[in-house]
């Protein structure tokens, strides 16, 4: 082999591992980036906790718009299964305000007969603070005690810069099948969805660990793309190794 030859061939091998290295890192950042935006929705961590305790609820806010802010959240509170205590973390740069109304129908309790509740939690961000694109911000509130039910849903209802509002209020069935905007849900007496990674509360006042955000639906997606990326830089390293061993017949020398 002469050496225009021998050239020629370390370039081929050369773009070759380019070409598959390129396919490898784009393969590994599909498996790493696809559980973050699976998982882009309003979310509430524990999502279970026992009947009488008062849990720590962290809602995780992200802003899925490219062009827009969140300024304003709202969170509806049970009425039917009333919490009778509900306090924040204060957020800098944003208001707070827990709204407290008659109940049309009065709750007997063991400690007597409750006529008002908490109905609302409402963050509203100072002018020029925002959740920005990209960005999510973490509401947090303590509540109980936890009443003695199946579980209660927790609507969110999510203000853009924009004007838009989505609203997180969609029940998510026992099977777990995920809705376009699943509704933040504390599972109490019930089980959580079957294909739900749950976190149990069972200390009063405990803290709930991030990974509880998770939601079902998107657990399951972001595991299949992950593996379908990782498949991909498998095949592209496979690409590589074989662009590299392979060696063209030599040319005898004139």
């Amino acid at each position: 082999m002469n050496s225009t030859t021998a050239r020629t061939h370390a370039r081929t091998r050369t773009r070759s591992w380019s070409i598959a290295g390129a396919a490898s890192i784009a393969a590994i950042a599909l498996a790493l980036a696809s559980p973050l935006a699976a998982s882009a929705h309003v979310t509430v961590g524990p999502n279970q906790a026992s009947p009488g305790s008062y849990p720590t609820l962290t809602f995780n806010v992200p802003t899925e718009s490219a062009s827009a802010g969140t300024v304003k959240l709202e969170v509806d509170l049970p009425t039917s299964t009333p919490l009778g205590s509900v306090v924040y973390q204060p957020i800098a740069g944003w208001s707070t305000k827990v709204v407290t109304e008659k109940l049309a129908t009065p709750i007997k309790t063991d400690d007597g007969t409750v006529t008002e509740a908490p109905v609302k939690v409402i963050w509203t961000a100072a002018s020029g603070v925002q959740v920005a694109p990209g960005q999510f911000q973490r509401f947090v509130i303590s509540a109980g005690a936890v009443p003695d039910t199946g579980s209660i849903v927790l609507p969110v209802h999510q203000y853009y810069s924009d004007g838009t509002v989505v609203n997180w209020d969609q029940k998510t069935p026992a099977s777990g099948a995920e809705p376009e905007h699943p509704a933040p849900t504390v599972y109490i007496n019930d089980a959580p969805p079957a294909d739900g990674a749950s976190n149990v509360l069972a200390t009063t006042g405990a803290t709930a660990p991030s990974s509880a955000a998770a939601s079902p639906g998107a657990a399951a997606v972001a595991i299949g793309l992950g593996i379908g990326g990782l498949a991909l830089g498998a095949i592209a390293l496979v690409v590589a190794v074989f662009a590299a061993t392979r060696r063209p017949r030599a040319q005898k020398e004139q």
